[in-house]
């Protein structure tokens, strides 16, 4: 079986490579559709999977300071004790296996669709956005304390939806990024929106392995198969149209959500 998840490492790692979308809204349904591995083990699983493999993604935005590090604090202002609240809120009410797998695969089912509009509409989105930022002129102090309100707030619904169900962090979240700053480069909102994913997958994945939510073997053979195929994932996509990547895997994405669904 650990072959078969080196394997499945290696198929998430370079469809992750060859679209950027992160693995969370991969690999956590492929685990529960495609392996039936139990809902809460997977999404443990993929949380440290997802903070493992993205550090050094952040190190390398980083050292070509195309991280906002005070965006990324500010987001997790909201995100950290959220997630902590989250999880010990699962813990505390001590909900059914039966209850606890629902709320993940209904939670998990709503995030990939939302991720798969946002691939579709991101880039005609944050254009308009731009566009209407560049057209208007507010007054900057109060635009600057709403957004500040609203970064933290955004930080808030991203603890509570990756605990749950590890998908957010990634796609959802630098959609947030693209409207709330759209006049910041492409390049420094992916950035922020990864140093911001990796502490905050981290603290979640820990904490559910602090609940037995997490599988040695099943992360080991994720890790082998993928941090490589990423790699080459990442080299083949400079030769394919980006435009029909995303839409291939935003058609994977919304099926998979659909299908989580109707379960």
């Amino acid at each position: 079986m650990e072959y078969t998840y080196i394997v499945t490492g290696g198929l998430v790692g370079l469809i992750i490579g060859l679209t950027g979308v992160g693995g969370g809204s991969l690999m956590t349904p492929i685990l529960i559709l495609g392996f039936e591995i139990n809902p809460v083990i997977a999404v443990g699983t993929d949380l440290l999977y997802a903070a493992i493999t993205k550090s050094s993604g952040v190190m390398f935005h980083h050292r070509r300071e195309n991280v906002d590090w005070s965006i990324a604090r500010t987001l997790a202002l909201g995100s950290i004790p959220a997630s902590l609240l989250t999880l010990f809120a699962l813990r505390y009410y001590n909900i059914s296996t039966e209850s606890y797998n629902s709320i993940i695969t209904r939670t998990l089912s709503l995030m990939l669709i939302l991720t798969a509009l946002v691939i579709v509409f991101r880039s005609h989105l944050t254009s308009s956005l731009r566009l209407k930022t560049r057209i208007n002129s507010h007054d900057h102090h109060l635009t600057d304390q709403i957004r500040l309100t609203l970064t933290i707030l955004s930080g808030v619904f991203l603890g509570i939806v990756v605990s749950i169900s590890s998908v957010g962090a990634g796609a959802i979240g630098t959609a947030v990024l693209f409207i709330l700053y759209p006049n910041y480069p492409a390049i420094k909102i992916i950035g922020t929106d990864l140093a911001h994913a990796v502490p905050l997958t981290a603290i979640a994945g820990l904490g559910h392995m602090t609940q037995q939510h997490v599988s040695a073997p099943l992360l080991f053979g994720l890790l082998v198969g993928g941090i490589p195929m990423v790699y080459l994932g990442s080299q083949l996509g400079k030769k394919l149209s980006d435009s029909l990547l995303k839409k291939i895997i935003a058609t994977m994405l919304f099926s998979l959500g659909i299908k989580l669904a109707l379960q």
